[in-house]
């Protein structure tokens, strides 16, 4: 945990700033980047406190999670608007800052993301084997990953059928679904291990980190952020809407790029053929998907940038984040299931448990890309 010498997270330090003349009368000035900057500084600033004050251990209390991922979005929000406003910002502080700060975000999301995928793949394994050795969990828990697509406009992954949950199942199907169950309480303890083994060395990373020199002086300057913004003399009077702008450019090439056509259909056999493969490399077609994710995530902060808290909100997409966040969700969990199936020695209903998992949480993958085309067809990209 960080040090308790570090004077920026005292309450006096993390005072908000006054409305900010950037933004008045619609103003799009560097002053408006300015208050967004100081803004975030702060919300920093006030999460680590809160996040010293309530403890980290591994059973943490709700509000030392709620610290940590105000942490990480602040930190995110910071180095995005680095990014997209970069010709404003002092050059050099501005590349010294934002890779230390995705290191920090990064580092601190491990953990929830270990935890997030165990509760996700235990659940889709109680699901596709109907087996009562996998009790039945809230989606509103505290790491709260959701399974399937289903109820939010995403079809039913074909994994769920495949399992005979549909119209009369075959003898053959039944067969399977009898192996399936007879592997799956193997499997989920299998990945219970090793996920429950790789969050507490993502939590033990996170604690060094943040009681180390690094993250001092990120901590450091980013209290100076919250008080002063290193602006270059021109962006007091620069326009930040064709910075803006240029960020939603650039996501709308990234989505151009992507194969929306194949997309267009619920699920994409060539894909899930190649995640089968016992390459480990990851799976070619994520990256570009994955890259899109960012893309619209910084076209959001640009607009918050912009427009502060009165952002006008676009259900559409909104809709195509959630749908990314799906897709990123779904392809690492069945990346986890099949290291999981490469374990030596396991036994062959373990590992056919397990390649059923991978399947479906691929067609998962691919029930998300076609929400995201569906939801990308209804939204054009403009200026936030």
């Amino acid at each position: 945990m960080a040090q308790q010498h570090l004077d920026p997270t005292d309450p006096a330090a993390a005072r908000p700033s006054p409305p900010d003349p950037g933004r008045a009368g619609g103003a799009t000035t560097g002053d408006a980047l300015a208050g967004y900057l100081r803004a975030q500084a702060t919300e920093f600033l006030r999460a680590l406190r809160l996040h010293r004050e309530t403890g980290s251990g591994q059973n943490g209390t709700e509000e030392s999670v709620d610290a940590a991922r105000a942490l990480r979005h602040s930190a995110r929000r910071i180095s995005g608007s680095l990014h997209t406003f970069r010709p404003l910002l002092d050059s050099d502080w501005s590349e010294e800052m934002r890779p230390e700060l995705a290191w920090l975000s990064g580092t601190l999301a491990l953990e929830h993301a270990c935890a997030a995928r165990l509760e996700r793949l235990l659940l889709a394994l109680h699901r596709l084997s109907g087996s009562a050795a996998f009790p039945a969990q809230s989606a509103a828990s505290a790491v709260g990953g959701r399974v399937t697509g289903a109820g939010r406009g995403i079809p039913a992954p074909a994994g769920a059928r495949a399992a005979g949950t549909g119209p009369a199942a075959t003898p053959t199907a039944t067969a399977e679904r009898g192996n399936l169950t007879v592997g799956a309480a193997k499997a989920g303890a299998l990945l219970e291990r090793q996920l429950t083994l790789a969050r507490t060395r993502a939590h033990s990373t996170a604690l060094q980190a943040l009681g180390s020199s690094r993250f001092h002086a990120v901590a450091d300057k980013v209290a100076v952020l919250a008080s002063e913004v290193p602006l270059t003399p021109a962006a007091a009077t620069a326009d930040l809407r064709p910075l803006a702008t240029a960020a939603g450019e650039r996501l709308t090439d990234a989505v151009t790029a992507l194969p929306l056509v194949t997309a267009g259909h619920p699920y994409n056999a060539e894909a899930l053929i190649h995640g089968l493969s016992p390459d480990p490399a990851p799976h070619p077609q994520d990256g570009p998907w994955h890259q899109v994710r960012l893309l619209l995530r910084l076209h959001r902060y640009a607009g918050e940038v912009l427009h502060g808290d009165g952002a006008p909100t676009d259900v559409r997409l909104l809709a195509a984040g959630q749908a990314l966040n799906l897709h990123r969700d779904a392809s690492e969990a069945a990346a986890a299931a099949a290291s999981a199936a490469r374990t030596p020695r396991i036994a062959p209903a373990t590992a056919y448990a397990l390649g059923v998992l991978h399947a479906d949480q691929r067609h998962e993958v691919e029930a998300a890309r076609f929400a995201f085309q569906q939801s990308w067809q209804k939204q054009a990209v403009g200026t936030p």
